[in-house]
C-alpha cells in the first residue's frame, strides 16, 4: 500500500493505492472523509502498475508526499477494566482495533497498531496524521456504541 498526503493551510488531502489480483484500487479525498474509490485495470500494452506510477509521479509534482511513520501522532483510546481485564475486555479491544482500522483507514487518517490491557486500564493505540481531526472523527464514530464508555482519548508523547 502506498499513502500520499498533501497538507496545506487550505486543504488536507490523502491518496492511497493498493494492488489486488493485477488491479490497483485508488482511494482518495479530503482528510477525515470517506473519499472516493477507483479501480485501475491493465490496458492494452499498459500494466496497472505503470498507470499507477504515472498517477503517483503527477501527484508528487503537485505536492503530495508520504508521511513517515515516526511523523504520525500516537492517539490512544483508554478504558477502565477490573485488574488485568477479562476475556470480554479482550474481545472488546479486538473489536475496537478492527473498527479503528476501518474508521481511520477509510478517512485517510491512519491505522490501529494494536493495544494493551492490564493494571486497571485497556488501551488501543493508533497512528494518525492529524490528531485533532482523528480524535473528533473517533468521538463521533464511537458515540452511542458499545465503545462509547472510554475514559479518555489522548496523544501519547514519546
Amino acid at each position: 500500500m502506498l499513502k500520499l498526503y498533501r497538507l496545506t493551510n487550505e486543504m488536507k488531502e490523502y491518496w492511497e493505492t493498493w494492488e489486488h489480483e493485477g488491479k490497483h484500487t485508488i482511494h482518495f479525498g479530503k482528510l477525515g472523509t470517506n473519499g472516493e474509490m477507483e479501480v485501475i485495470r491493465p490496458k492494452f500494452l499498459k500494466s496497472a502498475t505503470s498507470i499507477i506510477q504515472q498517477k503517483v509521479d503527477s501527484l508528487c509534482s503537485q505536492g503530495f508526499a508520504p508521511i513517515a511513520p515516526e511523523e504520525h501522532d500516537i492517539l490512544m483510546i483508554e478504558y477502565r477494566v477490573e485488574g488485568m481485564g477479562n476475556a470480554a475486555d479482550i474481545d472488546k479491544r479486538h473489536s475496537l482495533e478492527a473498527r479503528m482500522n476501518e474508521t481511520l483507514g477509510w478517512t485517510g487518517l491512519g491505522a490501529c497498531d494494536g493495544g494493551s490491557i492490564g493494571s486497571g486500564t485497556m488501551e488501543v493505540c493508533n497512528f494518525v496524521v492529524d490528531f485533532d481531526l482523528a480524535k473528533s472523527i473517533i468521538e463521533i464514530d464511537l458515540a452511542d456504541t458499545e465503545f462509547s464508555d472510554y475514559t479518555r482519548i489522548y496523544k501519547e508523547e514519546i
